[in-house]
């Protein structure tokens, strides 16, 4: 199946459990790829024909910057039923949320999740 890719979005947001991660914020940095037939978008260079990335990035925005949850769990779940919800071209997504400055204390790139959810 095809895929449409949307790498390392980065967004500033307030979840978590810990009280000064609600009150101070962190980044957080998303990977989604939608699965879908995009054969017909490239034959015929018609945007109706494909999901529309600036759309849905509008929607995982959303999501991040507007919502609040404890875990990355939550926020990758929630991501996963806005777009399948709204975009009837993509069949399956895969998304991945990184927490960068999860509150854990040792050396680490970030804490993630990644969740696949399908029609």
């Amino acid at each position: 199946m095809d895929k449409i890719i949307m790498k390392n979005m980065a967004f500033f947001a307030r979840h978590g459990v810990m009280d000064e991660e609600k009150r101070l914020g962190q980044r957080f940095y998303v990977d989604v790829t939608l699965y879908l037939d995009l054969k017909e978008a490239g034959i015929t260079d018609d945007l109706t024909k494909t999901a529309h990335y600036g759309r849905i990035y509008n929607k995982i925005k959303d999501q991040i910057e507007n919502k609040r949850y404890d875990l990355i769990e939550a926020l990758a779940e929630n991501i996963c039923l806005e777009v399948l919800q709204n975009f009837n071209l993509i069949q399956k997504m895969k998304v991945q949320v990184k927490k960068p400055e999860a509150p854990v204390e040792g050396i680490f790139d970030y804490m993630a999740v990644e969740v696949t959810r399908e029609r």
